[in-house]
């Protein structure tokens, strides 16, 4: 029983998410790929979307262990 309720809160879980986890890691990995333009970093790129009443908030978080600094050309 415990199974069966354990898969059907997934199920409904699933069913109102507003990103699929193919698009949520797809996101991940265009995040970190910029992030490393940018950053020596330390460890995984954590993703996390909220829903609010005017849209969504999402955060991006990781560890870094060095900024890289580059010239910008003109």
């Amino acid at each position: 029983m415990k199974e069966e309720m354990r898969r059907l809160e997934d199920l409904l879980r699933k069913d109102k998410a507003i990103i699929t986890d193919e698009v949520e890691a797809a996101a991940v990995r265009d995040f970190a790929h910029v992030a490393q333009e940018y950053f020596d970093l330390d460890g995984r790129v954590a993703f996390s979307l909220r829903e609010e009443k005017s849209g969504g908030v999402v955060t991006i978080t990781f560890r870094i262990t060095r900024v890289k600094n580059f010239t910008v050309l003109f």
